[in-house]
């Protein structure tokens, strides 16, 4: 079975909590609120930092494109409360996916149940909820596949999980070729050294690349994006 790695030296976190029923809690969160409700508890979070939003904005934007256009389901991003369970914890992942065949659990409020495929990126203050509360949630509720990202310098790695037959995660190793195939989502891979570099990838470029557009398309694509929007034609 895989266990989530570096837990002892997980920093202790240090977040704004307040006790009130599940509840409470939804008369008191209002939609600008990024909290969390577990075990009676709220947990509210920090706001991240930059390197956490750009990572974060690349993959949202790159899976929306990808999920949107083969029409594979709906993809959120945070704030949006995903509660795993209906006596379970609310959560809010950085990205969730919803499979086509699971729509019904997305309501207008939140996701009524577990998402197929979860992204959590991590940051100095979630680095114990994110690599062992959360993947034990996420494990038991039924989440198909977990993605989690520390960008933290020197600590830059990324982690997968799949659940398999069992109910259990098993870690799921990046291919010799650097690239990462999803589990959940058919024919989507991932070049995890795209999440390290300084200017991430343009995402409608490595949509088309990912999606196995022709070469000559990708290239007129990438001329556009280089020459930048142009201005409008002159009104007669």
């Amino acid at each position: 079975m895989a266990t989530p790695r570096r837990v002892v030296e997980a920093p202790p976190e240090e977040l704004p909590r307040l006790r009130m029923t599940y509840e409470e809690f939804l008369a008191w969160a209002d939609e600008d609120v990024h909290a969390e409700w577990v075990d009676g508890e709220v947990i509210i979070h920090m706001p991240p930092k930059d390197i956490h939003q750009n990572i974060v904005g690349f993959l949202y934007t790159l899976l929306r494109l990808f999920v949107d256009f083969f029409s594979l389901g709906a993809v959120r991003t945070a704030p949006f409360e995903m509660k795993l369970s209906p006596y379970g914890p609310a959560r809010e992942p950085d990205i969730l996916f919803v499979a086509r065949e699971h729509l019904e659990r997305l309501t207008e409020d939140r996701l009524a149940g577990p998402a197929d495929l979860v992204v959590e990126v991590i940051s100095e203050d979630s680095v114990t909820r994110d690599r062992v509360k959360k993947y034990y949630e996420y494990q038991a509720a039924g989440v198909r596949e977990y993605w989690l990202i520390d960008p933290r310098p020197g600590e830059e790695q990324v982690d997968f999980w799949v659940r398999d037959e069992d109910g259990k995660y098993r870690a799921v190793a990046i291919g010799d070729d650097g690239i990462y195939r999803s589990a959940v989502l058919s024919g989507f891979w991932l070049r995890v050294d795209w999440l390290w570099m300084e200017e991430l990838p343009d995402p409608l470029l490595t949509f088309a690349q990912i999606a196995g557009f022709p070469s000559d398309m990708i290239e007129a694509l990438q001329e556009i994006a280089t020459r930048g929007p142009q201005p409008s034609p002159p009104q007669e």
